[in-house]
């Protein structure tokens, strides 16, 4: 076995190139673990603190339904029509369809990211349920909840079930059409046609398509088909056959 020692080897100092390749090496590394959880965010935790939010609002919704109606101005109860509070939820909304995603909804009014990230958002222009004239709502149809992620599934015949205080709707689809962002024609009274007096109560569903853009949207159109009096003890047979 040799005695001798071995000579120690000289280090070589990294030159500024490599230092910066290195320290933007990091970087990239970094930021790409940032819009990792962003996407994470995005497509798995929004719609979970969607539906959480939704399942919270349609309970309160229900609760207040159990108890008595508020006074209307001259002391009796609130007439049948009473426009909501921007931000209030007032009615639920069932598709057969697309009961995975959408029984029980809460349908608040407004159509901005708050109010969506909360159920079915109402544009608070258009008709209340059961009014003649168009009863427009907006549904996410990725994240955010995405109630309407499906809605390529919707046929023609379909129906679109919404629950208020007192009365059951059962609207039927009808027809349905994509369009620009900027056509907002669907959602008049009568739809495509600007100032014609309604006689009709329609409902009309919005949501972006194709999925993961927004360069148009899906409309699906229908007319109400049935009204139940929540008096008469009656559900929609597909309320009925849900429960």
């Amino acid at each position: 076995m040799s005695g001798t020692i071995a000579e120690p080897v000289a280090r070589r100092t990294p030159s500024r190139g490599w230092a910066a390749v290195g320290v933007l090496g990091e970087v990239l590394m970094t930021l790409g673990v940032v819009l990792l959880l962003f996407v994470a965010y995005q497509l798995w935790w929004t719609n979970v603190s969607a539906q959480r939010a939704a399942d919270s609002l349609a309970q309160q919704l229900q609760d207040s339904w159990e108890r008595p109606p508020a006074p209307g101005p001259d002391g009796g109860e609130q007439p049948g029509y009473v426009e909501p509070e921007f931000g209030e939820a007032f009615a639920m909304l069932s598709i057969p369809r697309l009961s995975d995603m959408v029984w029980g909804m809460p349908v608040v009014s407004g159509v901005g990211e708050v109010q969506l990230a909360q159920g079915i958002g109402h544009y608070p222009s258009t008709a209340l349920p059961g009014q003649v004239g168009n009863f427009a709502v907006a549904g996410h149809r990725a994240t955010n909840g995405e109630p309407l992620r499906d809605i390529d599934r919707l046929q023609v015949g379909d129906e679109v079930i919404v629950e208020t205080r007192d009365t059951w709707y059962v609207y039927t689809l009808e027809r349905d059409e994509i369009v620009l962002p900027t056509d907002t024609w669907v959602i008049e009274p009568v739809p495509g046609q600007p100032g014609a007096e309604p006689t009709q109560e329609l409902i009309t569903l919005t949501t972006c398509n194709p999925r993961w853009a927004s360069t148009e949207r899906w409309i699906w159109w229908g007319s109400l088909t049935e009204t139940i009096p929540k008096e008469d003890g009656e559900l929609p047979e597909a309320i009925a056959a849900g429960r």
